[in-house]
């Protein structure tokens, strides 16, 4: 299995996390989600294998769920899946499949536990904070 990064160039979050993937050593596949889209299947995958709800991986930050009502605690999964396929920034991000699993990677570092190996260090999440030292340890 490769490694699979649903990837918004855009975010600094998901630029990060793509740039440790790199140095790690992996080539992962890149899926803009943006202009890719999500499909009902595909979302209930990822969030299944992740262990997340589509509640918990609902983007409300920089999207437009609070303006469609989709904060609103009676939204259903459902509703909230369907809003996800026809909207796909409502969807948190990056997500990241590899061979140790599917996570939701924010914050950065969050993909560390998704790596065979760490990278080199020193590395940094993209406000500056060191999440590896010069010796490749863990801050």
């Amino acid at each position: 299995m490769s490694t699979v990064i649903y990837h918004n160039p855009a975010c600094g979050t998901s630029r990060n996390v793509l740039e440790i993937l790199r140095a790690a050593g992996a080539e992962p596949v890149v899926i803009e989600y943006l202009s890719e889209g999500w499909t009902r299947a595909q979302l209930l995958g990822l969030f299944a294998a992740a262990g997340l709800s589509p509640r918990a991986a609902l983007r409300v930050s920089k999207s437009p769920a609070e303006e469609m009502g989709l904060t609103a605690p009676d939204v259903t999964e459902d509703a909230l899946i369907a809003a996800m396929v026809a909207h796909p920034v409502l969807v948190n991000r990056p997500i990241v499949c590899t061979p140790k699993g599917v996570r939701l990677c924010r914050p950065s570092e969050l993909v560390l536990d998704l790596l065979e190996a760490l990278p080199p260090g020193p590395l940094a999440k993209e406000d500056g904070t060191l999440i590896l030292d010069a010796g490749g340890n863990r801050v």
